[in-house]
């Protein structure tokens, strides 16, 4: 039994190489089964929206006046950035077919793309006797992203690949705020469609099958409803508290890494 696995093994590893001998001049960018590390930057905009449910006029609650105005308070335009660096992989397989090439294609990227948000003065969040809760700064940061994609592309000459790609990215984020009895942390996923493009040059002086690779993707996180965060849960009242509030946003990174090209499956047949 020993033997038998012996032989399988001895025979994948033949087949690997054989593979590599065919395409001793090396694959085409992006051909073939290919994995890859980049490094970049992000940026983005989170765009923030509350309606405020109350009533403009006094209420009795917990036996002091309070007034309680509502209206929607949104960031029509612009937003509060994001921006960092990350540093990921790719890992996909691609098809040349003449000039044209078509593939599927899988990525993760960490990083520490962040926005944060601080107040000199402390904001009254709760003004109990003795627990009174204020809030200093609040920081969001996307730990990581992650998605798939398929390609399709144009090899503008037997070295150089220029491709399209579009699929779905999804991204945590690490929300926490600091302040006065007033320390929580969230997590909250975010995702929706992205798109990019890239173009892949082959590097035939150190190794006709890697590649330098330069690119940008852009997603646009769908809109999602906040109702709070940690134990800050909203506190709902008809006509006197609480809140309906959403975000939503989009991002945009920017790429350089490296790819390498080193099974075909047509080596197989």
């Amino acid at each position: 039994m020993k033997k038998v696995k012996l032989i399988f093994a001895a025979a994948a590893v033949l087949g690997l190489f054989s593979s590599s001998a065919v395409y001793a001049d090396g694959f085409a960018p992006g051909e073939g089964l290919y994995l890859g590390g980049f490094g970049g930057v992000g940026v983005g905009i989170v765009q923030p929206k509350v309606t405020a449910e109350g009533s403009a006029v006094e209420a009795n609650v917990a036996g002091a006046n309070t007034t309680f105005v509502d209206g929607t308070y949104e960031a029509a335009e612009g937003g509060i950035g994001l921006e960092g660096i990350e540093g990921g992989a790719w890992l996909g397989y691609g098809y040349k077919m003449g000039d044209l090439y078509a593939g599927l294609e899988g990525e993760w990227a960490g990083g520490d793309v962040e926005f944060k948000l601080t107040s000199s003065n402390p904001i009254e969040l709760d003004g109990n006797t003795g627990n009174t809760k204020t809030i200093t700064e609040v920081k969001a940061t996307k730990e990581w992203t992650g998605g798939a994609f398929g390609r399709l592309g144009y090899y503008v000459n037997d070295d150089t690949l220029l491709s399209f790609r579009g699929g779905v990215l999804v991204s945590k984020f690490e929300v926490t705020t600091a302040g006065q009895n007033n320390i929580f942390s969230e997590t909250f996923y975010g995702g929706g469609p992205s798109f990019g493009g890239s173009l892949t040059s082959r590097i035939a002086a150190i190794d006709p099958n890697l590649s330098v690779r330069i690119g940008a993707v852009y997603t646009d996180f769908l809109t999602a409803s906040v109702l709070g965060l940690g134990t800050n849960i909203a506190n709902r009242a008809t006509d006197q508290s609480g809140h309906d509030s959403e975000v939503t946003g989009s991002a945009l990174s920017a790429r350089i890494g490296l790819t390498y090209s080193f099974f075909d499956v047509n080596s197989l047949f």
